[in-house]
């Protein structure tokens, strides 16, 4: 993790997706858990950040192919 951090400040969007696609997956892993424990509340935050990471990766992406 060490590694991955000074390329959340990079501006390159290859190195920002990087550490999207590890923000995406540990995410992934805490909504798992809160759907387990049945907590809406967390159910809910975590959709919110998944939401924003989904737009986030969209605009990267799109950045990246002009």
């Amino acid at each position: 993790m060490k590694q991955v951090l000074p390329s959340y400040h990079s501006y390159q969007p290859e190195s920002r997706l990087s550490v999207l696609r590890l923000e995406i997956d540990y995410q992934l892993m805490s909504l798992h858990d809160a759907l387990l424990a049945e907590d809406i509340e967390a159910i809910q935050f975590s959709k919110k950040l998944l939401n924003d990471y989904r737009l986030e990766w969209l605009h990267l992406t799109k950045q990246s192919v002009y």
